[in-house]
């Protein structure tokens, strides 16, 4: 350092003590803000990567965590992956949404891919690697600038069968062999879900007692769910191949794997209704309890294990009404051997639960 700059450096620290600050502790308090700002310095993509690593110990499968990526990748990456998570703003979220009228045209993708930026952000703020409201939240913020999703995209609901229908689907779906066809029968006369149906184990099995047992894992709502077995359910169980060790009752191709979904809808292709899914059969069960039955509302639901939204109702139904469960199920196998011959009058009156 030349001697005239080391004097003008001698002058400026003897005039910060003059006023009663510490030259060496302000250095310090920089050095300390500079490496503050190193240790927050991390990208969108970073930080979507931590957060589902996070969490994906409480998603029910490993493909959820991969479709949150994926979606992330494809939409949010290209505008702000790469940039500091801190700098991401309001313009950047809408840039995202309207990029290729997004919101309107794949309105119920992009309500997904806003929801999972706006956890990203909130995961950053809360992690100090970001302050401020997030601007991807939707109330009060985005609701003002984008139209609701529900006043411009209409719910796709899966399709489903008409209740009239299911006898003449469950006699060519008897016609049917193969392991596939018989988790298909199954999963309609159980109202089950595909994946709960698909990793079905005999260890969960009762045949004796006709009951099966799916542990809260395997469960939408994480609750073990009890399910009635009817006599046709048990009769196509016993035909199945026993695994010794509680394997799986319905196995893939590869040992020790499940079937996977598009195996059942396969099924329904090779059927020639390529217009079904295995999911919409819920719906047709649904159908059936309410049209045709009189079985009340909450053993239906109950037997889809669907969650009771009204928390004082949930918080008193402790039962699970079995046995209303069992002869309802029953019921329902009854219904899907008989084929309804068109024009065929259905009494009013139907069974009523006892």
């Amino acid at each position: 350092m030349p001697l005239a700059l080391a004097r003008e450096k001698a002058r400026e620290v003897r005039h910060t003590v003059q006023e009663g600050r510490d030259p060496i502790a302000e250095r310090a308090a920089a050095r300390s803000a500079l490496a503050a700002q190193r240790g927050a310095e991390i990208t969108f993509d970073e930080c979507a990567e931590k957060f589902v690593s996070a969490k994906s110990a409480e998603w029910k499968s490993a493909k959820h965590a991969a479709q949150w990526m994926a979606t992330l990748t494809t939409y949010a990456s290209p505008v702000i992956g790469s940039m500091q998570v801190r700098d991401v703003e309001l313009a950047h979220i809408v840039k995202i949404l309207e990029k290729d009228d997004f919101w309107t045209t794949k309105t119920e993708t992009a309500s997904r891919v806003r929801g999972r930026i706006e956890q990203v952000l909130d995961w950053a703020t809360v992690r100090g690697y970001r302050k401020g409201e997030n601007p991807a939240r939707w109330k009060g913020h985005l609701d003002k600038l984008l139209p609701a999703p529900k006043k411009i995209s209409k719910v796709e609901h899966h399709a489903a069968l008409s209740v009239d229908g299911i006898g003449v689907f469950i006699r060519d779906l008897r016609e049917r062999e193969g392991i596939a066809a018989r988790a298909l029968e199954v999963l309609i006369l159980t109202a089950a879900r595909s994946g709960e149906i698909r990793g079905m184990t005999w260890d969960e099995i009762s045949l004796d007692e006709a009951v099966w047992v799916v542990p809260a894992d395997r469960m939408k709502a994480k609750r073990e769910h009890r399910v009635p077995l009817s006599a046709r359910v048990v009769e196509v169980l016993r035909s199945m191949p026993v695994v010794a060790g509680g394997g799986l009752v319905f196995p893939g191709m590869r040992e020790g794997s499940p079937l996977s979904d598009m195996t059942l809808t396969a099924v329904l292709r090779r059927m020639g209704r390529g217009d079904l899914t295995a999911h919409g059969f819920r719906s047709t069960f649904r159908d059936w309890a309410a049209e045709r039955t009189n079985y009340p509302r909450e053993v239906a639901e109950a037997a889809l294990a669907h969650t009771i939204e009204n928390k004082v109702e949930a918080a008193y139904r402790r039962g699970d009404l079995f046995e209303k469960r069992r002869r309802m199920m029953e019921d329902w196998a009854r219904f899907c051997d008989t084929v309804q011959s068109a024009g065929e009058v259905v009494p009013i009156r139907a069974k009523a639960a006892a």
